[in-house]
């Protein structure tokens, strides 16, 4: 993890898939908007304060992300410092503290089609990336629902660096959904089951050349 202090205001914070291995978060956790995300993101900026004397302590601030090609992400987190003038109450930056869980055993991935799932399949064959992944879960369902195609994880093994492979392939041709137990229910009520039990292996074996 990288610190960068670009004015007195103004930071950037440079983390690699590497970080996240040796932290033990969970990428698709780190990906999406939640509560633990935002705690990791809390711990970021503990250190940054540490490493560079930012101190985001009674300012707003914004926070832009941009996810590189190398799989690295950076944040660039500015302190909203109020004119002279005008004297609002300065807000906090806080988050409520939970307890991050960096082995979530269940997950679902929307794809758009299924070209973009025989493409996803078909990118870790070209990449051999199939054999390091295929047993990432003890069950993997394919299911149509609404014109998309989603992929079901459950039972996902706790091998840290073999889901963050996954994990950061995946997200290049689907996306994340949040509420997964939830959608898990739909899904196996009124979607319709396209592939079962190893729907990595079923896919790899007839729909990839």
């Amino acid at each position: 993890m990288k610190f960068e202090k670009l004015s007195e205001n103004k930071i950037r914070i440079t983390l690699t898939i590497q970080d996240l291995v040796e932290k033990e978060i969970d990428f698709h956790v780190f990906m999406s908007n939640s509560i633990e995300s935002q705690d990791i993101l809390l711990d970021m900026l503990e250190q940054a304060k540490k490493e560079t004397g930012f101190d985001p302590e009674n300012y707003n601030l914004k926070i832009e992300a941009l996810a590189m090609a190398d799989k690295s992400f950076i944040f660039t987190i500015t302190k909203d410092v109020p004119e002279e003038k005008v004297k609002a109450p300065k807000k906090k930056f806080v988050v409520k503290r939970k307890t991050l869980s960096p082995s979530s055993t269940q997950a679902i991935y929307s794809f758009n089609s299924f070209d973009d799932y025989c493409n996803f399949l078909q990118f870790l064959k070209d990449s051999n990336l199939f054999d390091n992944i295929q047993a990432i879960a003890d069950s993997v369902t394919l299911y149509e629902y609404k014109e998309k195609y989603y992929l079901l994880l459950d039972s996902i093994h706790t091998d840290i660096v073999s889901k963050l492979k996954f994990y950061s392939t995946i997200t290049e041709f689907a996306k994340y959904v949040t509420n997964s137990k939830l959608f898990y229910c739909k899904l196996t009520e009124f979607g319709n089951l396209i592939m079962k039990n190893n729907a990595l292996q079923i896919g790899f074996e007839h729909f990839v050349n």
